[in-house]
């Protein structure tokens, strides 16, 4: 029988590793394929899930002008000012310490790890700050912008909304829904929340590229040439966490300012890391947009390294490590979600909206494939 040879496999030193192995293998790929093969059973088609969007009157919706249309950069952003709006949670968890701030520095089994953590950390940021050791540069763009009434967004050259410069591709959910308010049990794409062109709307859309990590690479080096792995390490990731609360507080500011869609919002740290306000700012590579390549038209749109000097790689990684970018949509009911499993229909028509082929499309989108390709 089949148990004999898989017992001997077992008991051989030799074979033992490389079974366990090849049958994990085996059982992955055989929990993937279930997983495809139930994803698709229980998928809607790209049509179906269209008829089942985001129910907004667009009606009454009248979006805000931006007070400072086009692409503007902040260069060396007061890294002072970030230090006040990080928000520490993630920070804490990168080192796998689980809590949140400010509740960890009293746990009783990791509040004594994370009070000298946190001790380090204020320390070092300020060296950073007063030492110059790091500097903060931004570019955002806001733009009069349109939906297709599908999943991609038009992005405009200016108000005659005749040149579309770029466009924003995005994903529509295709689960199946069952119940519930149609506003919560809609199959969402982020295109919903801009207004179509055909509605007579004008809306418009932002898009950011932040980074507090210019000239980090320089004392990393140094840390790791007098083997300070810990200090090489803490330095990362503080440049990480200043980057992210420069996303924060640049989101606040163009709420408030610079877009001025909020003029009278008044949060505090707390509010703000709930991001309890108007507007969502989702980032490619995200649960709602999970596409890396869509960095690509973004990165051109606001011409992100000529100037702030953020690189794209090759895998669509952004270089300094300590950055953020995305966009910005304004309309009270926009909000993150996660896109679940997708079908082949909706990757050909994706492929078709990116002008790639198929199997590019695939490969940048296998994480959320709800087949086997």
């Amino acid at each position: 029988s089949r148990g004999v040879g898989v017992a001997s496999n077992l008991l051989s030193d030799d074979l033992s590793e490389d079974f366990v192995k090849k049958i994990r293998a085996e059982n992955e790929d055989a929990r993937r394929r279930h997983t495809a093969k139930d994803s698709a059973g229980r998928a809607l088609s790209l049509e179906a899930a269209r008829a089942n969007k985001a129910d907004i009157d667009w009606s009454a919706w009248q979006p805000t002008p931006p007070a400072m249309p086009g692409v503007h950069v902040l260069d060396d952003y007061s890294l002072a000012e970030l230090r006040d709006r990080i928000d520490w949670t993630p920070f804490f968890r990168a080192w796998e310490l689980i809590g949140t701030y400010p509740a960890i520095l009293e746990d009783d089994i990791v509040g004594e790890t994370a009070t000298a953590l946190f001790s380090d950390a204020e320390r070092m940021l300020d060296q950073i700050i007063d030492e110059k050791w790091l500097s903060a540069r931004g570019v955002f763009g806001l733009f009069p912008a349109n939906s297709d009434g599908a999943e991609s967004i038009e992005i405009y050259a200016d108000e005659d909304r005749t040149e579309v410069v770029s466009h924003f591709h995005t994903i529509r959910q295709q689960m199946k829904r069952e119940g519930g308010a149609k506003k919560t049990r809609a199959n969402f794409a982020l295109a919903d929340f801009v207004a179509p062109a055909e509605s007579g709307v004008r809306d418009y859309i932002g898009a950011f590229a932040v980074t507090a990590g210019i000239g980090i690479d320089e004392h990393v080096a140094r840390f790791e040439a007098d083997n300070d792995d810990y200090n090489a390490i803490l330095l990362k990731a503080l440049a990480d966490r200043l980057a992210e609360a420069f996303a924060e507080r640049l989101h606040e500011r163009v709420r408030n300012e610079f877009w001025g869609y909020a003029p009278d919002e008044r949060l505090g740290n707390t509010d703000l890391i709930k991001e309890a306000y108007q507007g969502i700012r989702p980032a490619p590579g995200y649960p709602a947009c999970p596409d890396h390549t869509e960095k690509e038209g973004l990165f051109s749109l606001l011409s992100a390294t000529d100037k702030v000097g953020i690189e794209l790689t090759e895998s669509f990684a952004m270089l300094p490590t300590a950055a953020v970018s995305g966009f910005y949509i304004a309309h009270p009911d926009a909000r993150f979600f996660g896109t679940g499993k997708i079908a082949k229909d909706q990757v050909e028509d994706y492929a078709r909206r990116k002008g790639m082929d198929l199997a590019t499309a695939e490969r940048w989108l296998a994480p959320v494939l709800g087949y086997e390709r």
